[in-house]
């Protein structure tokens, strides 16, 4: 009996793994955070820290020693430096904050009551060996926005050396032991207590920037929700997003999952983005959706140095049936995709062939339009990935189109005589336009005031990885 209870147990428990795996939520888009970039946030972060310790608002202190009353008050902190401060990640914790050496200078004001005698004046006080450790807990909210709060945080001060000055000084110099004790304790626990208002008000804050979401255009937006907390290993941070474009519209379902990343484990640059070819393909699809993979091609679009006008008595020579039924008279094309192109990514970089449907029209007298014929094109289009002022862009090249007649109304002819005519209005008019999109780019999932620079782009199975090097730009 106990035996059969063990197996099931083990059963349930191997079920409930499966489950698990099989409901895990593979990211559409990874950003990395090297240690190179961590040092840099250390920088960064430590300077914003230093000012905030030296704003720290400490409680007057009284007390009595033997026959002596004493008061601290006007407590103030010109300068507090951290020489040296090390942010590491720690896995499945988050973040580790060490500052060690620190050190500060506090001046105040004094009274004392000896007796019957009373008297004040100034003093001064320095910390030395200051040595603070705070962890750092990384989440993510209902939104998908990243999270942090302090977990723990402990701070020590090895030196204290208080120096009183005014007609009694010497008096309180006598039991200045006693004092440098409370001012000791008051500060590590200010310290602490400042460290965690600093991350809520300051670090908390500039995180709710991360834009969970993008609009692009009047048509589509991105997806960068957090899928899970950032998962913290001992060499990087990563944090894994959605990744996915979407209608705005109407905002379907995608009909197939993101595949795993299998992440190189460069760490020369101090930050990378992992764009898969979900992320690209739901690109395709919400511009579909939205009805923005539609193209018109009139003769007002074509270059004025063509040897050509588009209209009938271009297509009458392969097609003799226009000629007599709509004698030079102006046409148009409507481009659309049948479906929504799907790409893919190789070591060689980013390839798709895409299907698209051209269908002529003949423009009447009174404006109304006839329907012609409609072409099928298709052919291998490569595209060239950069990053720019942040955004991923891009260019697209199309080598040679291979046509077809998918349906007729003056009559079938030999698609091939318009090879050239449908490569120079592919190249020559749709391609320019897609490349002027394409070069506006996609906002990088990045907080404000992030630029980057040293860019690198490279080509893996399934995705994109692109690193940098980071520069932080307060806004004031």
């Amino acid at each position: 009996m106990r035996m059969g209870v063990q197996s099931l147990a083990v059963a349930c428990g191997a079920l409930a793994l499966c489950l698990a795996l099989t409901t895990a939520t593979n990211p559409g888009f990874v950003v990395r955070i090297t240690q190179a970039g961590l040092d840099y946030a250390n920088q960064q972060g430590r300077a914003i820290l230093e000012k905030e310790l030296a704003q720290l608002k400490l409680p007057d202190i009284s007390g009595k020693s033997g026959k002596v009353r004493y008061e601290l008050t006007r407590l103030r902190i010109p300068s507090f430096r951290l020489p040296y401060s090390k942010i590491t990640p720690i896995s499945n914790v988050g973040l580790q904050v060490t500052l060690s050496n620190a050190f500060a200078e506090m001046v105040g004001a004094w009274r004392t009551k000896f007796l019957f005698i009373r008297s004040s004046g100034s003093f001064n006080l320095k910390v030395e060996n200051a040595y603070i450790k705070i962890t750092l807990s990384l989440g993510r909210d209902t939104t998908g926005k990243p999270t942090v709060s302090t977990s723990a945080c402990s701070a020590s001060i090895s030196k204290v050396r208080v120096r009183f000055s005014g007609k009694l000084g010497w008096l309180y110099n006598l039991f200045h032991k006693v004092i440098e004790s409370k001012l000791r304790k008051t500060l590590e626990s200010k310290v602490c207590d400042n460290v965690a208002k600093s991350v809520h008000n300051k670090l908390q804050t500039y995180l709710q920037t991360l834009p969970v979401t993008a609009k692009i255009d009047g048509k589509t937006g991105i997806d960068y929700s957090l899928v899970a907390s950032p998962r913290a290993t001992a060499q990087f941070l990563d944090v894994d997003l959605k990744g996915e474009f979407y209608s705005l519209a109407h905002r379907s379902t995608v009909p197939f999952p993101p595949l795993p990343l299998a992440f190189p484990s460069d760490h020369d640059r101090m930050v990378y983005f992992g764009a898969s070819s979900y992320f690209f393909n739901t690109a395709g699809i919400a511009y579909h959706e939205a009805g923005a993979l539609v193209f018109e091609i009139t003769d007002a679009m074509i270059p004025k140095d063509a040897v050509f006008r588009l209209d009938t008595s271009l297509f009458s020579a392969f097609i003799p049936q226009l000629e007599e039924r709509y004698p030079n008279m102006p046409m148009k094309f409507m481009l659309s995709t049948p479906t929504a192109p799907f790409l893919t990514i190789g070591p060689g970089g980013i390839s798709f062939q895409p299907v698209v449907d051209a269908q002529a029209y003949v423009i009447l007298p009174n404006s109304s339009l006839a329907p012609l014929f409609v072409l099928s094109l298709t052919g291998n289009v490569s595209a060239v990935i950069n990053v720019r002022s942040g955004r991923i862009v891009g260019s697209l090249d199309v080598g040679r189109i291979r046509l077809s007649l998918k349906d007729s109304a003056v009559g079938t002819f030999q698609v091939q005589s318009l090879q050239s005519i449908m490569n120079y209005l592919t190249s020559r008019v749709v391609l320019p336009r897609l490349n002027a999109r394409l070069d506006e780019g996609w906002r990088l999932p990045m907080p404000n005031g992030i630029q980057l620079s040293n860019i690198l782009v490279k080509f893996y199975q399934n995705f994109l990885l692109l690193g940098a090097d980071v520069h932080f730009q307060s806004r004031g």
